[in-house]
């Protein structure tokens, strides 16, 4: 069983596993709607493009893994998350920013529909997205990041051994303020913006690096 993917992975990776961005989807790449269950509903948090070009210049791999039950709930078809991702790309591309892979998990343990009714560790908090990233991407995942508004998305990070920024976007804030004490795992960094992540994560990396 692999996710669903959207992008080039380089199937045959040369040279030394490097460090690589993960982001969630909705509420960290584009604005949180909930189920998004069509593709004018597409619309960028601002900063976000800016953000994403910098680790693009920066020479990061930036790499989305989002769980997609309205999949598995019938709520919408697999065409519509090509549809969306497509359309993702479009708009960063016109602010000269780009996401090179897509890893989207459309199993669900009480799916609707029986062919996505899995439990598996593709869903996160499960390492699975990570993992098949890393083998395509050629990624180190003790170096790389991940960045999202859910505490799961902290707590993959952890699963997997990557540094966890929890974003106060889309349903952050509510998360932050709500249930906080019932995180299962601490974020490294709490940020107001992908673009103030994204600062951190650089000076991190620069800090990390040899002399």
């Amino acid at each position: 069983m692999t996710a669903i993917t959207f992008g080039t992975p380089e199937t045959a990776p040369t040279g030394a596993p490097r460090p690589a961005v993960f982001l969630d989807r909705d509420g960290t790449v584009n604005e949180e709607y909930g189920y998004l269950n069509h593709v004018s509903r597409i619309r960028l948090i601002p900063g976000v493009a800016r953000a994403i070009g910098r680790l693009n210049q920066a020479g990061l791999p930036v790499i989305v893994v989002s769980n997609q039950a309205g999949i598995a709930h019938g709520y919408f078809p697999e065409q519509n998350l090509a549809e969306c991702t497509e359309r993702i790309q479009e708009l960063l591309a016109r602010q000269g920013a780009h996401i090179d892979g897509y890893y989207y998990c459309p199993y669900h343990p009480a799916a609707k529909l029986t062919a996505y009714r899995h439990d598996t560790p593709l869903r996160k908090p499960g390492p699975g997205m990570l993992e098949q990233a890393a083998r395509e991407y050629g990624i180190d995942l003790a170096q790389s990041y991940m960045a999202g508004d859910r505490p799961s998305d902290v707590e993959c990070a952890r699963n997997r051994g990557l540094k966890g920024i929890f974003l106060r976007t889309g349903y952050g804030e509510g998360e932050l303020t709500w249930h906080r004490n019932e995180w299962k795992a601490e974020p490294d960094q709490i940020a107001q913006t992908l673009n103030q992540a994204v600062s951190w994560i650089l000076r991190d990396i620069k800090r990390r690096s040899p002399k």
